[in-house]
């Protein structure tokens, strides 16, 4: 509940931000009457309005579970990337639009010097949001805080990129730059929003999270338990803050249910401890098999009935599978 609380306050901030920057371009743009800069304020735009949609999924996800939705809300979080995704494109093709008005209409940059200053600190203000939003959105696993650093932080790249264009025409007196400039950065820009729709979709369809996965094989080799004989059909599956994580955990079959729920418990710190609280496991029992001996490396076992062959390492593709591992189906 903390890390929501933080979550919302964070994203407050950024959509106050938004609208402080949006008047600083907007001057800018009044003052100079350069393309490139009414492209970076058209966008700013997009970053109220994301930033408002970015509370309000967040307002959404942080509400707790209820009969209607037993998963809670955390699904907003990524509605909410899609949003903000498809608008980041929407700037771009908005900006081609202008550009390409510009240029019919051909009209002069003028106070390219006070322009630059303004700008300037757009940029530093949006690059130092976007890190922080990154920071606590990874801290608390949440996608839209995420998706709003990134969007400041693209921001802030298009900013540096017309901040050069406008120093160069004020230079050179090559006002074309204006308009190439704003081109240039209208790709760059429906590129990123392709990158954070695409993510949020994969997180509305539960595609499978490579590296969440990798991450938590890597931490499971690593810690191994002697009564952890193998590990199965895992999956990983992301709620807005909350991961849901359930697999099948092949344990010695002598175990009682106070011993079995035991080695579970220590499962289950033990991913709280590298991934956090917001945690829901389900683990689903197996007992062993006769060949399961093979790759047991449990010491000292009475009930063993085949010799110990290799410890068998658990990856991506095998612990993905919903089929027992044996010695027979490696290689």
């Amino acid at each position: 509940m903390y890390k929501s609380k933080e979550n919302f306050l964070v994203q407050k901030w950024v959509t106050a931000l938004s609208v402080v920057l949006f008047i600083l371009k907007i001057t800018a743009y009044y003052l100079t009457a350069s393309l490139a800069i009414l492209s970076d304020a058209l966008e700013s735009i997009v970053n109220i309005v994301a930033g408002f949609i970015g509370l309000y999924s967040l307002y959404v996800a942080a509400k707790p579970r209820d009969e209607d939705h037993p998963y809670g809300h955390g699904k907003a979080a990524f509605v909410s990337a899609a949003a903000e995704g498809s608008l980041i494109i929407a700037a771009g093709i908005l900006i081609i639009y202008e550009t390409i008005t510009n240029i019919l209409s051909n009209h002069a940059v003028q106070k390219l010097d006070q322009g630059m200053w303004l700008i300037g600190f757009t940029a530093l203000l949006n690059y130092l949001a976007g890190a922080y939003c990154i920071r606590i959105g990874k801290k608390n696993n949440s996608l839209a805080l995420e998706s709003s650093g990134k969007h400041l932080q693209i921001d802030t790249y298009s900013t540096v990129g017309i901040l050069l264009a406008i120093a160069l025409m004020y230079l050179t007196k090559l006002y074309w730059i204006d308009k190439a400039i704003a081109l240039a950065l209208s790709g760059w820009i429906m590129y990123n929003g392709y990158s954070i729709l695409r993510k949020s979709l994969a997180g509305i369809m539960d595609e499978a999270d490579e590296e969440i996965l990798k991450k938590f094989i890597d931490i499971l080799n690593a810690s191994k338990k002697p009564n952890w004989i193998d590990l199965h059909n895992l999956r990983v599956i992301k709620y807005g803050d909350l991961l849901h994580i359930d697999c099948h955990l092949t344990l010695p079959w002598f175990l009682n249910i106070h011993e079995a729920h035991i080695e579970i418990d220590e499962l289950s710190n033990l991913i709280k401890t590298n991934f956090g609280d917001a945690i829901e496991l389900f683990v689903h029992t197996d007992g062993c098999l006769d060949f399961s001996c093979a790759i047991c490396t449990k010491a000292e076992c009475s009930v063993r009935v085949q010799p110990f062959k290799e410890q068998l390492d658990w990856t991506l593709e095998n612990v993905v599978s919903n089929q027992k591992h044996r010695i027979a189906k490696q290689g």
